[in-house]
């Protein structure tokens, strides 16, 4: 096993796209499964938080950083095996989620073609569930290889060992901190139809009778980079973490709520336009830029060095010299906002490292 190269005082801001964060008390980069349990050995030896960090395109850390050991999963290689119809994809955690994508899209393999355009590494994934465009990675995702830390032992998980819910699992609820992931193995459907269950993207397709999934790629590439939601240097917007809040989820008695509120600030036409979608349990899913909008926060909204993307009201934007506490106390006034006019509490969707919006700023 190679020496663990650790080390102090590594600002965070570099490694993640919201360019904001203090320094890590203590940085490893780690790039096989031994520095991982090496890794955790270090930090528990000293009595120090671990934080697993992969691409920070999901991530909000305090300005004071992380007082223990960031470890950077760096794992890479895919391998691929087909067999009775089906091609099972597995990625290393450190492999770019949007290389894969590619990779799969190019070889005519469906299962991921709508989260084209996602930032971030695969071992992010299956602790997201990440989704987008009517697909979630849960759908596909065959097995997952983790590392037990507190143990030291390679696990294997399957799909329904995980916990998936909606941008969720077992590895941000009942076992968070307790896994890394190691690699991901995706299911995929060689020579199938690309996915359209998205209205938005199946208007983009329109005009094709059978979408492929190249076809379905580039539609949700150009609908995310229309939105701000694809990583570009040149694009004023691309200090974010994307969608900084997820989709509520509320019972039937409170989405009704929410449509007599609209239309009563807004008028019949606009609540009855108001996007709800059937969830579990005879719930409903709501559209948080929607109502983010409707409560008066237009694209742009802010004053200073944050405020909301101008391409998308779900981005929170790091104009340029924010701080997390500046980026925080902006979170918790459109939440606020939403909660005061529609009686729905948005909840973050990034990580926030040793932040909170009740608390923080």
């Amino acid at each position: 096993m190679r020496a663990l190269d650790v080390r102090a005082d590594v600002p965070m801001a570099p490694f993640c796209t919201l360019g904001v964060g203090g320094p890590a008390r203590a940085y490893v980069r780690a790039a096989s499964e031994d520095d991982l349990r090496a890794a955790a050995d270090w930090a528990r030896d000293r009595a120090l938080p671990l934080f697993l960090l992969g691409g920070g395109s999901n991530l909000l850390v305090a300005d004071e950083g992380f007082p223990g050991l960031v470890a950077h999963v760096d794992l890479r290689g895919v391998s691929v095996a087909e067999s009775d119809g089906v091609v099972e994809v597995t990625a290393a955690a450190g492999e770019d989620w949007d290389a894969l994508v590619a990779r799969s899209v190019e070889a005519g393999w469906s299962g991921v073609e709508c989260l084209s355009g996602i930032p971030g590494r695969v071992g992010a994934t299956p602790i997201q569930n990440v989704g987008a465009y009517g697909q979630d990675v849960s759908a596909t995702i065959a097995r997952v290889r983790c590392l037990d830390l507190p143990t030291g032992d390679a696990v294997v998980l399957r799909a329904d060992q995980c916990g998936f819910g909606y941008r969720d699992s077992r590895f941000k609820t009942t076992d968070r901190g307790r896994f890394a992931v190691l690699a991901v193995t995706f299911r995929l459907r060689p020579e199938a139809p690309g996915t359209v269950r998205y209205a938005e993207l199946a208007r983009a397709l329109a005009d094709l009778a059978a979408p492929g999934v190249q076809d379905v790629r580039r539609a949700v590439l150009a609908l995310r980079r229309a939105k701000s939601m694809v990583l570009d240097p040149t694009d004023p917007n691309r200090r974010s973490a994307g969608s900084f809040f997820t989709n509520p989820t509320v019972g039937a008695e409170a989405a009704s709520a929410v449509r007599v509120a609209a239309a009563r600030a807004h008028g019949p036409e606009v609540a009855a336009a108001m996007p709800a979608f059937p969830g579990e349990g005879g719930r409903v899913k709501l559209s948080a830029a929607w109502l983010i909008e409707r409560a008066g926060l237009a694209k742009g909204h802010g004053e200073g060095p944050v405020g909301l993307s101008t391409s998308h009201t779900l981005a929170i934007v790091n104009r340029g010299g924010a701080t997390a506490r500046q980026v925080v106390a902006f979170a918790r006034h459109v939440r606020d906002r939403v909660e005061e006019r529609f009686g729905v509490r948005l909840v973050p969707e990034p990580v926030l490292l040793g932040l909170d919006l009740d608390t923080a700023g």
